[in-house]
């Protein structure tokens, strides 16, 4: 977790929920008190981002710690306490929906994660997650996705090499793509050929690349592909992957499946911050 990356995303969060202030808290509470708020789970679900959650509390009013009594990646079952916040109101009450969102956002990706991954796990075959995600809170997004057990995708363009289907048509055709690559990068960096085709696996193949991604097969052909590859390049399989249909892709023998729906179609995790009691009550 890259911090001056996180701290920067609940300052912008913060600056755009408060630009002016909190004038409820403000109009309520014209002198700050101490007091304590729980945090309750009101639904099953992994539990991540509880660091992220804390750290909105060092750029609000007063001191506020939070104190969580369960494990980041920890699965909990619904009523659950999972933690306190004590401190300042002002503080507490002003950066309460931030730090909830950002928690919420969080669990929910690596609860969605966690179903994935335990749905094979008598495979060899591993989750990828993609660069589908929520402009601004990739690095979250993405943490969240490995805390629930998928393995981190390219985090950015900048990040690896991915010849998809534009790149090939631009450079006309994929032996032409990787040649084009690999006299501009350097050669520790592998490259990766999304192929929607057997006739274009073949061309892959002879261009010696090092993963193809099978964009958009049906079973069979992914099957067929697998064997034609076999363990020349690392496969990965892409395109509308349910949780239901991973066992059958899985069987085939791939090395990854990039599944898009866990930090794009994910549902948060409903967490509530409650029983809000003043020091000395």
């Amino acid at each position: 977790m890259n911090w001056l990356i996180v701290d920067e995303i609940i300052k912008n969060a913060l600056i755009e929920d408060m630009p002016y202030g909190d004038v409820t808290t403000e109009s309520i509470l014209p002198e700050d008190k101490d007091c304590t708020v729980e945090l309750i789970l009101k639904e099953d679900g992994v539990i991540c981002g509880t660091r992220v959650f804390s750290r909105v509390f060092n750029f609000t009013e007063g001191i506020v710690t939070a104190e969580f009594f369960v494990s980041e990646g920890e699965s909990c079952k619904k009523g659950t306490l999972i933690g306190v916040l004590k401190g300042s109101a002002k503080g507490i009450l002003s950066g309460e929906r931030t730090a909830l969102n950002i928690l919420q956002r969080m669990s929910g990706i690596a609860t969605a994660t966690r179903a994935y991954c335990e749905e094979i796990n008598a495979y060899d075959t591993k989750i990828l997650d993609t660069r589908k995600t929520t402009p601004g809170l990739r690095i979250l997004e993405k943490y969240a996705t490995k805390i629930g057990g998928a393995t981190n995708h390219r985090y950015n363009l900048s990040d690896g090499v991915m010849i998809k289907d534009n790149h090939i048509k631009a450079a006309r055709g994929i032996t032409n793509a990787v040649s084009l690559v690999r006299k501009s990068m350097p050669f520790v960096r592998m490259i990766e050929v999304e192929v929607e085709s057997l006739q274009e696996l073949e061309e892959a193949l002879s261009a010696k690349v090092d993963i193809i991604m099978l964009d958009n097969m049906d079973v069979s052909t992914i099957s067929e592909a697998v064997k034609k590859i076999d363990k020349r390049a690392l496969t990965e399989v892409s395109g509308n992957m349910t949780i239901e249909i991973l066992k059958t892709i899985a069987a085939t023998g791939v090395d990854y499946i990039s599944v898009g729906k866990l930090t794009h179609s994910f549902k948060s995790l409903d967490i509530s911050m409650k029983n809000l009691k003043y020091a000395g009550d």
